[in-house]
């Protein structure tokens, strides 16, 4: 089959890939579009995992006003360097994880912070120790615009798409009439 230059430009634009990958990933699969956008997306998280201990020092803190200034939520996240730091897409990332942090106040970046008292309190509040890591872990937590991705999930597309390591680095989360014992136990 031959690959027109159209297909390659409506994948790319659907997966973020170079030229070449998508040309190649099209040729793979004879054409078929869902199959080439499957290969990327596996590539692409092949590529993240190798770049996760790359050091992200560059990024930008966004905050998160929700419920007419009853909620705040302010986030860093760090990548490599400032050029990705100004993209949308990174933009986007780190706005999207400040309204997660107002909406569902996980107390944790991730699951390996938890105090193991914490974790054991929790796990008896809800039943379950994987409900209990979700509700406290911003990683662990299913994304609010998309409950069939995770936030770790949604980072690690972020880094194939944008090709460098991100990284929450910390989070803060106000509410209007919190208690300054309450807001202690939400710092990260």
């Amino acid at each position: 089959m031959q690959i027109s230059a159209a297909m390659v430009k409506e994948l790319r634009e659907k997966t973020g890939a170079g030229i070449m990958d998508a040309k190649r990933a099209l040729e793979e699969v004879e054409g078929n579009m869902e199959k080439a956008a499957q290969i990327i997306a596996q590539q692409g998280l092949a590529r993240a995992e190798k770049k996760t201990d790359r050091q992200a020092s560059q990024g930008l803190v966004e905050p998160y006003i929700h419920g007419g200034g009853r909620i705040g939520a302010m986030v860093e996240i760090n990548c490599e360097t400032d050029f990705v730091a100004r993209t949308p897409d990174f933009q986007g990332l780190a706005h999207d994880i400040a309204m997660q942090i107002a909406a569902l106040n996980p107390q944790y970046v991730t699951a390996d912070e938890i105090p193991e008292d914490v974790l054991a309190a929790k796990t008896e509040e809800a039943g379950s120790k994987d409900v209990a890591v979700k509700q406290l872990a911003l990683l662990s937590q299913e994304f609010i615009k998309d409950s069939s991705t995770t936030i770790e999930e949604l980072i690690k597309d972020h880094i194939a798409k944008l090709g460098e390591n991100i990284v929450v680095r910390r989070f803060s989360r106000f509410e209007l009439g919190e208690t300054q014992e309450n807001n202690d136990e939400s710092d990260s």
